[in-house]
C-alpha cells in the first residue's frame, strides 16, 4: 500500500525525491503518513481536498484486499 501512495504522489509533486510514506499497523487499522516538500504540500491535498480524498480512497480501496482500514495522514 505504501508503495502504491508514493507511486501516487511522486507523479503529483515537483520534487519526488521529497516525499516519504511511512507505515504504522495498529489492531486492523494500518496508517500511513505522507510527507512532501513544503511547496507541493498543495498539489497533494488538491483544490478543496479533492486530490487528498481520491489518494484516501484508492488507499481504502487496497486495504480493503487485506481486510483492514486505512488512514492517511498528509504531514507539512
Amino acid at each position: 500500500m505504501e508503495e502504491l501512495i508514493s507511486y501516487i504522489a511522486k507523479s503529483l509533486v515537483d520534487d519526488p525525491d521529497a516525499v516519504q510514506v511511512k507505515r504504522s499497523d495498529e489492531d486492523d487499522t494500518v496508517t500511513l503518513e505522507l510527507t512532501v516538500a513544503q511547496g507541493d504540500l498543495g498539489k497533494v491535498i488538491g483544490k478543496q481536498g479533492r486530490t487528498a480524498r481520491a489518494l484516501r480512497s484508492v488507499l481504502a480501496a487496497a486495504a480493503e484486499k487485506e481486510n483492514k482500514r486505512s488512514r492517511l495522514d498528509i504531514v507539512e
